[in-house]
């Protein structure tokens, strides 16, 4: 199967060498070099076929990175899940909470290495299909359901809005309730492999998913904090 990838960046240049890179890796890739571009690309794809992933630029030359990824997140269906990943010349730390509290799956600063970049797209595609079919397709917690057929997670029938990535750090979790596991188990489930990512980076999604599942995410009840260790999903129903 060749995943399609969409590039929104404005440097002609990297986006044709990126571009150049990934299709000699067996992708197929389609580029815009602003915003609003990559977004009609999104709500009208050519030929109907959606992106498997969007690599998006933060610095754009209408509007920047982390408005187009809100607005992503915002489109009707499939496309709001589509995986995110961020590049930009800023390494602040700060810069990278902000994109993934946007909605960002994963960020990656530039300059950056080619087989980095061609890493970390194919740990995000591959969360979607490895790993054994588990026996239970929906998993219930009280009123949380977690549908791992169709990627959906509702509290009480309402649907709960997260990334492709909050999906699965949440099911990491979820299938290992009762059980406390750091911040390098939570990721190395999730992506399968150990990469170089963000320290803190986990603890942003864990808030975002804490704010769709909880009444109330300053006091959780599913999700709790294990100081000095990483997190567990509390077994207790509702």
């Amino acid at each position: 199967m060749t995943h399609h990838l969409l590039i929104i960046e404005d440097d002609a240049r990297l986006a044709a060498m990126v571009a150049e890179y990934l299709q000699q890796n067996g992708f197929a890739v389609s580029r815009a070099g602003d915003g609003l571009s990559g977004l009609a690309h999104l709500n009208s794809p050519p030929g109907g076929l959606t992106p498997d992933l969007v690599i998006l630029d933060l610095m754009l030359p209408d509007i920047d990175g982390l408005e187009v990824c809100r607005r992503i997140r915002a489109l009707p269906g499939p496309a709001a899940q589509i995986p995110v990943l961020m590049l930009t010349a800023k390494g602040d730390a700060m810069d990278r909470i902000i994109g993934l509290e946007m909605g960002a799956d994963d960020y990656l600063p530039k300059p950056f290495e080619p087989r980095e970049l061609l890493a970390r797209i194919r740990a995000i595609l591959r969360r979607k299909v490895d790993g054994p079919v588990p026996a239970t397709k929906t998993l219930r917690f009280g009123s949380l359901e977690i549908d791992r057929d169709a990627r959906t997670v509702t509290v009480s029938g309402a649907p709960c809005e997260l990334t492709s990535y909050q999906f699965d750090l949440l099911v990491a979790l979820a299938e290992r309730a009762g059980r406390v596991l750091t911040r390098d188990q939570i990721m190395e489930a999730v992506r399968g492999r150990e990469l170089d990512a963000f320290d803190r980076s986990i603890d942003v999604h864990m808030g975002r998913i804490r704010a769709a599942i909880e009444a109330d995410a300053k006091d959780p009840k599913r999700i709790l904090t294990v100081r000095g260790v990483g997190y567990v999903f509390a077994r207790q129903q509702d």
